[in-house]
């Protein structure tokens, strides 16, 4: 079934381009493209194992062009970014008065009150403080792992941070439970090696983005690991005196309740990099074949059931969350369950194009972000425009499948450190 191992991963990319082509009415590069009123389109998939992976390029509308963006992996890796324990910046100053925008202002986002105070106390849960340091805008994206502190946290919503801004306060949730002390006086990025990049897997991540709730982040952290531990389980055989029937797998004890640190296990590392090995081992052909197309996102199937599509301003900022993103998806691929048939590209097209209307919510800063959640049926989709000068489009667009039966969109839950002594 895996196409890429007798074509060769660059023969697979042209020929799915080029059969998409033939499917949706868009020409091959060089070619007069026919006018498109969807703005995405989708083109066949690249397959790797239990994943598929549905390249998306932008149809009839232009590239914003090059995207200023710094990247939070670039920023923490440079030293220009900085995340600490809320407790440790007294004082906090939020600038362009993002917090007590009226609701149901006109546009809240073109102007609002003046600054406020708002100091810490302590440490908390769901807070981080956030410093950018940089000559650039940071780019913060829902699913991300800063590792360190007093526990492992996960950004709970996309975002934009100013260049060289005040600290920041920064919505997060704990991936982590059960440490409240702390490890290093700030955060790092989940991985030390771009290469083993990584963010939360889907499952994860739609609980922290539409759930809004810290007990079932919990209960999705726990749910995750325990399926990577089975996966990357050793089987059983059956001895002489009897015993397990072979083929039985002994789950492994991670000895951690931390999604980063199971993440890191060479044993579950290299299960994920196995998952995602046809797409991974040819990263630079892959990307390079992705720019070619100019495609700026993907849309992506487990064993055959449309789960998730991450889209981005432009290609550039594509292939620099390419391997965190992949591997993400890899380790969703790795929870067992019922195997559908694959998705036809019609039917993920289908999907990308569904209306998102129905019920809307929205937040941001003056100047600098507006962030969307449209909620329709059972999906939603949430949309981060950048708001700085120059700019006005949309960054980073993510739409899922919603797995809950609950659709409605909750207030966060925060949890005092309290419940860890």
């Amino acid at each position: 079934m895996n196409h890429l191992g007798r074509f060769g991963l660059a023969a697979a990319l042209l020929l799915a381009f080029a059969a998409s082509c033939r499917q949706s009415g868009v020409q091959a590069a060089g070619g007069p493209a026919e006018a498109a009123s969807d703005p995405y389109r989708v083109l066949a998939p690249i397959e790797s194992g239990n994943l598929l992976l549905f390249p998306v390029v932008r149809a009839g509308s232009k590239s914003p062009g090059a995207t200023p963006f710094l990247t939070l992996d670039e920023g923490i890796r440079s030293g220009e970014v900085e995340v600490t324990e809320a407790g440790r910046v007294q004082g906090l100053v939020r600038p362009r008065g993002s917090v007590g925008i009226p609701p149901y202002h006109d546009d809240p986002f073109r102007g609002g009150p003046p600054p406020i105070q708002n100091p810490y106390r302590g440490d908390q849960v769901n807070t981080l403080v956030l410093v950018n340091n940089s000559k650039q805008p940071l780019l913060l994206l829902a699913g991300e792992i800063v590792t360190g502190g007093k526990q492992d946290r996960v950004i709970a919503k996309d975002r934009i941070v100013p260049a060289g801004s005040e600290p920041i306060d920064l919505s997060v949730f704990c991936i982590e439970p059960g440490r409240w002390t702390e490890s290093s006086a700030t955060f790092g990025a989940a991985a030390k090696m771009p290469g083993h990049s990584f963010m939360v897997q889907p499952t994860v991540r739609e609980q922290a983005m539409v759930a809004k709730d810290q007990r079932q982040v919990w209960d999705s952290v726990h749910g995750a690991i325990s399926q990577m531990e089975l996966a990357a389980a050793p089987s059983a055989v059956t001895g002489l005196n009897g015993g397990l029937a072979g083929g039985t797998a002994y789950p492994r004890a991670m000895a951690t309740t931390s999604y980063a640190k199971t993440m890191q296990d060479s044993a579950i590392s290299e299960k994920v990099d196995e998952a995602a090995a046809p797409v991974m081992r040819s990263r630079e052909q892959v990307l390079a074949q992705l720019r070619q197309e100019h495609a700026i996102g993907v849309v992506v199937a487990v064993r055959g059931e449309i789960v998730w599509a991450d889209l981005f301003a432009d290609t550039d900022l594509l292939s620099r969350y390419w391997t965190k993103l992949v591997r993400s998806y890899a380790a969703e691929s790795l929870n067992p369950g019922e195997t559908h048939s694959a998705p036809t590209v019609a039917e993920v097209q289908h999907f990308l194009d569904a209306p998102s209307g129905g019920a809307e919510s929205s937040e941001g800063e003056v100047g600098i972000y507006r962030y969307r959640e449209l909620r329709s049926g059972g999906t939603e989709t949430f949309v981060l425009e950048s708001l700085l000068p120059a700019t006005g489009y949309d960054v980073h667009i993510s739409k899922l499948k919603l797995r809950s039966a609950e659709h409605r969109i909750k207030p966060p839950q925060f949890y005092s450190p309290q419940i860890y002594r």
